[in-house]
């Protein structure tokens, strides 16, 4: 309950379990394939822990570079340009299979002709934003799953933080490029106010 005696809201916000992201992808992280199935091992064992679960997926035109995204002449960076991934109605935009999206309720596009990182950057299936839907929901706390810890991840958990909401990562449903960079996303994540937990 809080001051005012109304229970919390709790949302789950699953980011960019794709194809693309997972094993054998365009940019994949390893991992990436286990997580989905915690995640959908997560929703199984405690159906009721969320009303609403919010999906994220990169969703980039096919054509151009995407605001800069992709690199366009020459080696991508893997900063600030990426290779070609997450392409709007290609196999690798997809939800990862082992992902239950029968329990998403929300679900999330982010890209689309620009850069995006955070899941509070997308558009959902409605045409709201991200904001306007927790206010609309009356979310008052956010956990997070999802790929890549030290990328999408660590964006949309701080915007969550900037949101006002009370914020939980989960560090057993998450999976990074970097062991070393993970490891620093989740202590600033800490150093923000989020939590940093296990599912279980």
């Amino acid at each position: 309950m809080n001051d005012q005696g109304v229970p919390p809201r709790r949302a789950l916000f699953v980011i960019d379990v794709q194809n693309d992201f997972t094993e054998g992808g365009a940019l994949e992280v390893t991992g990436g394939a286990a997580v989905a199935a915690r995640i959908s091992d997560l929703l199984t064992r405690d159906p009721d822990a969320y009303e609403h679960v919010f999906a994220s997926r990169d969703w980039h035109d096919g054509a151009g570079d995407n605001g800069g995204h992709f690199a366009s002449d020459g080696a991508p960076d893997f900063v600030v340009t990426w290779p070609v991934h997450c392409v709007a109605g290609t196999a690798g935009a997809e939800y990862h299979p082992a992902l239950d999206t029968a329990r998403v309720t929300v679900h999330v596009l982010k890209g689309q002709g620009k850069p995006a990182y955070s899941i509070f950057e997308g558009v959902t299936d409605d045409g709201s934003t991200v904001y306007d839907k927790l206010k609309q929901l009356g979310i008052t706390h956010i956990d997070l799953a999802g790929i890549a810890t030290d990328h999408c991840v660590l964006a949309s958990a701080r915007d969550a933080i900037h949101s006002g909401r009370t914020v939980r990562v989960f560090r057993d449903l998450v999976a990074g490029v970097a062991a070393e960079s993970s490891e620093k996303a989740l202590a600033a994540l800490a150093d923000a106010g989020a939590t940093i937990t296990d599912s279980a």
